[in-house]
């Protein structure tokens, strides 16, 4: 779109994990390039030993502001980190005051952030709106649609969904979905600087990354067990990165730290760069991670959907899903699917996302917009 920009506007990124990070980075460095103030508040798992500290990530980026707020410690319920938030959030953007609040998907940092912002009328976009999954992060997702002001979905499928909730269709752009920029590209770093880095063995492997569904979480430990033990019987090697901070996951980190080192390479984190160069070189990746259902199809990478977390999420060619508890499916996957690739899957988008971004909030007319809320019919 032809844009008509005359000003800076101050936009405020908000997030609380490494997944998220690496949807709103190319955003936040699109904008900061088009002349736009650019802040990232950082909260939730970023600042939790335990999952790597990941906000040093985030303090990488050049040309913005970072701003880091503690909401939670370990084993705080989902409900009270939700106050937490909304408290610290608020008492920030009191200060700051920024034009665009953006908050990203289904976390309940985002929840958080996108109803302080709904509640003092400043701008929100909310990313990857109208998503469908099987779990109570589905619920999330659509709370922070009908909390934000504008929509930048990954799919005309999305935006319908969105359109379904009574929002107004000038104010949803589909742009794709943003960590796909990255992924198009060469990442800066080889694979050797990968297995380097990380203390990784030479030869093929396996990516898991398996979270904890919260409306399972009292079986999340027994999928785990199940998952890993025919992992652990074809003898095949894996990365595993380790599951986010939800709760279910001190049962899912109890298999983890059982599983025999020789086989299985357990990180905290990994560095975004890194990331994209191991899942670009995997023979395949496995788990319940949005990564499985959209980063693996657009590289090629075959995957394994495990469990309910990503139900519905995605179709593609070089995508399967399982059961935790079928073995067999599973070991039927490793046999026939480990080192394949496939065609790149462009369902969301071409990995121009930032740049769309950048051009719709570099227009006049995105700030122009009434923010009292209205229902559209369809």
């Amino acid at each position: 779109m032809e844009t008509h920009r005359s000003f800076s506007k101050t936009i405020l990124f908000v997030t609380g994990t490494r997944a998220d990070f690496g949807k709103m980075e190319p955003l936040a460095i699109a904008a900061r390039d088009a002349g736009h103030d650019v802040h990232f508040w950082v909260t939730g798992m970023h600042m939790m030993e335990r999952y790597g500290l990941t906000k040093v990530e985030v303090a990488r980026t050049q040309g913005v502001g970072v701003h880091e707020f503690v909401n939670q410690e370990e084993g705080d319920p989902q409900d009270q980190i939700l106050a937490k938030t909304v408290m610290g959030f608020s008492e920030f953007v009191a200060q700051m005051k920024p034009d665009l609040v953006v908050v990203h998907g289904d976390r309940i940092e985002a929840l958080a952030c996108a109803l302080v912002a709904a509640t003092n009328y400043i701008r929100s976009a909310h990313i990857e709106g109208g998503e469908v999954s099987g779990t109570i992060d589905e619920i999330f997702r659509h709370c922070n649609s009908k909390l934000a002001s504008h929509h930048f979905v990954s799919s005309v499928d999305a935006k319908k969904r969105v359109m379904a909730m009574g929002e107004p269709a000038d104010e949803i752009f589909v742009i794709g979905s943003p960590e796909l920029d990255f992924h198009s590209g060469p990442s800066g770093v080889t694979i050797a600087d990968v297995r380097a880095h990380y203390d990784l063995p030479q030869g093929d492997y396996g990516i898991v990354v398996f979270h904890p569904v919260t409306s399972e979480a009292d079986t999340m430990g027994q999928q785990a067990q199940d998952l890993f033990a025919a992992l652990d019987t074809s003898g095949k090697p894996f990365v595993v990165i380790a599951p986010n901070n939800d709760p279910g996951s001190a049962d899912i980190f109890t298999v983890l730290d059982q599983l025999p080192k020789d086989q299985f390479r357990i990180l905290p984190s990994m560095r975004f760069a890194h990331f994209s160069e191991l899942m670009k070189n995997a023979a395949c990746m496995i788990g319940n991670s949005s990564a499985g259902v959209r980063e693996a199809p657009f590289l090629g990478t075959p995957s394994l959907d495990v469990g309910t977390r990503q139900t519905n999420r995605a179709q593609a060619p070089s995508l399967r899903s399982v059961n935790a508890a079928d073995g067999d499916a599973i070991a039927a996957f490793l046999t026939e699917e480990w080192g394949k690739r496939y065609e790149r899957h462009d369902a969301f988008g071409q990995g121009d996302a930032a740049k769309r971004f950048a051009d719709i909030v570099s227009d006049d007319a995105f700030w122009q917009g009434d923010l009292q809320k209205r229902f559209h019919d369809l």
